[in-house]
Parts: structure tokens; sequence; C-alpha cells
């Protein structure tokens, strides 16, 4: 029995396997990790990557938030998740302790107004750097804005199945990017259940 077929008591739409940060991010139309960073430089690690939910941003902020640590960089990273209007740690007591050079928001549009006006001082105060994911731009330098399409979806799905029986079909992608309307994210959960579904079919054959 071959690799692949030994591979199917396994889904590559795991959540384990579609969480950022646990493939190598696919840069399509956006320009290369290296230029991101090049641009992150000049604008002293200020920037803000915008785009809809389930676009990418958090997979995108997590292989930035790899490149900057590779270079030497302290980087703390918050997730905010929704209603969440307030940062979940003591910063100033944090800044104290440690040497943070960048700081990632990843959901920064949750955050009421007045807690990121006080963010985007205390990171000028203590000059560091701060990079955000946003629905919509946030008054911070635009890295990247990711507009999900199904060309996107195709190549990611098939990153995700190499080494894997191909039992999710480029039809099948198609069919779920429409009725997420785009959502990357919410397009991989569905395409989880359209490859469990034929892998346990595989099982009674």
């Amino acid at each position: 029995m071959s690799d692949c077929w030994h591979l199917a008591a396994e889904n590559p739409f795991s959540a384990s396997r579609v969480r950022p940060g646990a493939t190598p991010f696919i840069f399509d139309e956006l320009p290369s990790l290296d230029r991101l960073l090049e641009q992150l430089r000049a604008s002293k690690y200020w920037g803000q990557i915008v785009g809809p939910h389930g676009s990418g941003k958090s997979a995108l902020l997590a292989a930035l938030k790899a490149a900057l640590e590779s270079t030497g960089l302290e980087v703390l990273y918050i997730e905010l998740r929704a209603g969440q209007h307030r940062l979940p740690i003591n910063l100033r007591k944090l800044a104290g302790a440690t040497k943070i050079s960048v700081i990632i928001v990843d959901g920064y549009e949750q955050l009421g107004w007045l807690a990121r006006m006080w963010l985007k001082r205390f990171c000028r105060r203590r000059k560091l750097g701060l990079l955000v994911s946003t629905h919509h731009p946030a008054g911070l330098s635009t890295l990247a804005t990711l507009r999900p399409s199904l060309t996107l979806a195709q190549k990611i799905v098939a990153q995700l199945q190499q080494g894997y029986p191909e039992l999710v079909l480029p039809a099948d992608v198609a069919a779920c990017f429409a009725a997420t309307y785009g959502n990357l994210r919410e397009t991989l959960f569905a395409l989880y259940d359209i490859y469990e579904q034929r892998r346990s079919g595989l099982g009674k054959l």
C-alpha cells in the first residue's frame, strides 16, 4: 500500500493543518515575504494588513512574525476575539519585564477607539513597532491588502492535499468558495467535511 493511501487515515483540512503558520503562506499576487519585511523596516515596523474576515490576514501575520523573530526581534503577538474591546494583557508591566521590539495585534478592529489610541501612543513612546490586521484601514501604513480569490483557494487546497489522496476536487473548492462568499477560512472548514465523508467511504471499499 502506498504512502499516499497510508495517509488516508488523516484529514489534510484538520484544524492543526489549516491554522495560521501551519503551512507556508501563499503570497500569490502579494509582494514576497522579503519585500514586505523591507517595507516594514522602512516604516519602523508600523503597518496594517487589511482584508475581510477569512481572507488570510492571520496566516500572513504568522509568516511575518516568524520572519521578524528570525532576525532577532522580540515579538509580542496578541490575538483578539469578536467583542474583545480591550487588550487582554497589561502592556506596561510586560514591556517593563521583556525586550519587546514589535507588537502584533490580530483583530485590531475589535478594540475600542480609546484602546487603539492608547496602544499607538504606548508604542510611539517606547519606540516599538506596531503591526495589525484589520477589516478596514485603521490609520496605519498599509502593508498589504488581501483579496481572496478562487485561484488562491485552489492553490491552498492543492498545497494541503500534497501527499494525500486528492479527495477534494476543484469543483468542490469552487462550490464551497461561492457558498461562503469568498471566505477562505470557512471554505476550508467546509472542505474538511467533504474530505471526511469521502475518506470514510474509502474505508468501506
